[in-house]
């Protein structure tokens, strides 16, 4: 079904405003676990969920993106997270079939930590870089993206590294011999770039994660992720080298005053961690399987993401769906890989072919900060999945529901389907005597509708929602 942003009569539309932080970067504190429910981050003195709709990670190393346009409309929805590429990583034209992909920049736009030497060779145009001097402009725009992100309350998710897929993204790599004048050593086999199997190539990683830790070390708004997709090759070597350079990050911050929250990028789709791993805060997922994510892994009592979606399709209503099951599952990081965004086009209005990998757009980002509003009105320290059986449709079996409460005062929960869509359906939910608010929300334009409850005897209380299409979300409040 093609959903499109739609106002049901007696519904009323509430705006979800976002207000400009205008503080420096240490004034309120580092992104960090949430001493008080490990499960969900603290920002700035605030308990905080991430929520984003994310470029194709180019923002920094693609010169011809404003990232300031960017932001704004991030803004603008809501939304607190993006996610983005140092440079040792970047794509040929055409890639993965996105059009006007933001990591694959125009010839001369291609930006990355290292300075370009006086040698001509690079493999897509200009001169080849010297791996012996750092690009002061690269990390003059780096601090700078980080900087306009805090000041509107965005988290940046800087991935030091991306797996190389195939040979034809190591040839473009400003480490591949033919494109530096240094004389690296000619690997051919893409699968060894991320190994310990080269100490010469491992000493240039670990000089390039030292240094951006050091440039962005007092920054509030950041955390890193050590490596995108490192489970595509020996994932044995891979995991070795990812936890080796996890140790240089944590070393390179040892002395600072706070430290950055690091990210492993576990598996696509769902893996169980058996443990915390050594230095790792937040496990990431990519086209997560929710609820079953993040119930795998809720006991590591630690943030788990979904930090990329795609290949799924172009339709709205998929990625909502993903965004909420998935935090209304206990999740604390959702960010959609949102295709609209493009170099030229940095407000989001790049209309997406039916061909590309992913969606996004403007109408799916208002419904992510619709997600986005409806969670900041709740104390989300206090909140935990809520066990089965406690709400239930009644009579459409299909349709399955995901809640989170803080015991009975505050209640939200998401309900996944209708088997007829445009019309009501009858849930039950059990809750102790008392009077309780009963707040509807529609999850495609935000409308709401309000009823008070009072006298419930206690047990089973049926609740008959709105019209609504394929899901619709629900928060139940008893007074003080």
């Amino acid at each position: 079904m093609n959903l499109k942003l739609v106002n049901y009569a007696g519904w009323s539309v509430i705006a979800f405003l976002v207000i400009s932080c205008g503080s420096s970067p240490r004034s309120e504190g580092f992104l960090a676990v949430n001493p008080d429910n490990p499960h969900y981050f603290l920002f700035r003195g605030r308990p905080t969920l991430l929520i984003g709709s994310t470029e194709h990670y180019g923002a920094v190393l693609n010169r011809d993106f404003d990232y300031i346009r960017y932001f704004d409309e991030l803004a603008a929805c809501g939304l607190n997270i993006t996610r983005t590429f140092s440079g040792i990583y970047v794509e040929p034209k055409g890639a993965f079939g996105i059009s006007r992909n933001t990591l694959a920049p125009d010839s001369g736009k291609f930006i990355c930590p290292w300075a370009r030497g006086t040698e001509p060779g690079y493999a897509v145009g200009g001169n080849r870089f010297n791996l012996d001097e750092w690009d002061i402009e690269y990390f003059a725009r780096l601090k700078d993206f980080v900087s306009e992100a805090g000041k509107r309350d965005i988290i940046v998710e800087l991935d030091l590294f991306s797996n190389f897929y195939d040979t034809v993204q190591w040839k473009l790599s400003p480490l591949y011999h033919s494109n530096n004048v240094n004389g690296t050593l000619r690997i051919t086999d893409h699968r060894e770039v991320l190994s310990l199997k080269h100490p010469e190539l491992l000493e240039i990683q670990e000089k390039m994660v030292r240094k951006i830790v050091e440039e962005l070390s007092d920054f509030d708004n950041l955390s890193y992720e050590i490596c995108n997709e490192p489970y595509f090759g020996d994932t044995i070597a891979l995991r070795q080298w990812e936890d080796h350079m996890t140790r240089i990050v944590v070393d390179a911050e040892k002395d600072f005053g706070h430290r950055h929250l690091i990210s492993n990028n576990v598996a696509n789709l769902k893996k169980k961690v058996p443990q915390p791993r050594d230095g790792v805060s937040v496990y990431n997922f990519h086209y997560a399987a929710p609820p079953v994510t993040v119930a795998m892994n809720y006991d590591l009592n630690l943030p788990v993401g979904d930090n990329e979606t795609g290949f799924d399709g172009t339709e709205d209503e998929t990625y909502r769906k993903e965004a909420w099951n998935f935090i209304l599952a206990g999740g604390a990081l959702f960010n959609h890989l949102d295709y609209s965004f493009t170099a030229g086009m940095e407000d989001g209005s790049f209309e997406i072919p039916q061909n590309q990998p992913g969606g996004g757009g403007k109408a799916l980002r208002n419904q992510f900060g619709i997600l986005a509003g409806f969670m900041r009105e709740v104390n989300i320290a206090d909140m935990k999945p809520v066990s089965e059986g406690i709400i239930r449709f009644i009579g459409q079996e299909k349709l399955s529901v995901r809640g989170l409460a803080d015991g009975h005062r505050t209640m939200v929960y998401y309900l996944d389907g209708n088997e007829t869509p445009g019309t009501s359906a009858l849930v039950e939910i059990n809750l102790p005597a008392g009077p309780y608010r009963i707040t509807w929300v529609n999850t495609i334009t935000g409308g709401r509708t309000v009823n008070d409850i009072n006298g419930h005897q206690g047990g089973w209380l049926v609740l008959n929602t709105p019209l609504y299409l394929t899901d619709i979300a629900l928060k139940v409040e008893k007074p003080d």
